[in-house]
């Protein structure tokens, strides 16, 4: 972990280092694990497809986890972000074959707050072309 980011090394357009995260079954299988979250559109495609789905989908909250992920590595401590939520306006789509789908993620600092300390945090997650986050922020808390 790199130390914590502090406030005043920060200026509202900031942009965050980009990250690109792979996603197969076989991950989806242990967030299922993970969160008991074992609903048949994550695993099985006659399901997925049966609801109007293109294929195996990945769990919403797994891909709003991922793409945080962007956030927590650059604040440099998980705990900074005391705010974070998102829409799900497309899923990420996951195929049954060794490369899966990939999830690639930017953000930008939108805005600082000099009282709080804080800075909020857009983001954007796209897979196969498609936004799979919608109005995606977090809040940081920095030293």
């Amino acid at each position: 972990m790199t130390a914590p980011r502090r406030f005043d090394d920060v200026v509202a357009g900031d942009v965050l280092p980009p990250l690109t995260v792979p996603l197969r079954r076989r991950d989806l299988v242990r967030y299922a694990g993970a969160s008991g979250d074992f609903n048949v559109i994550h695993w099985n495609e006659r399901a997925a497809r049966a609801v109007g789905l293109p294929d195996v989908i990945a769990h919403g909250m797994l891909t709003m986890a991922v793409a945080g992920r962007i956030v927590t590595d650059w604040a440099g401590d998980p705990a900074a972000v005391v705010e974070y939520g998102t829409k799900f306006p497309k899923p990420v789509v996951v195929p049954d074959d060794e490369i899966g789908a990939v999830v690639e993620v930017t953000a930008v600092v939108s805005a600082l707050d000099t009282a709080t300390r804080t800075a909020r945090v857009s983001i954007t997650a796209t897979s196969a072309g498609d936004k799979v986050l919608g109005k995606a922020q977090a809040k940081v808390r920095l030293a």
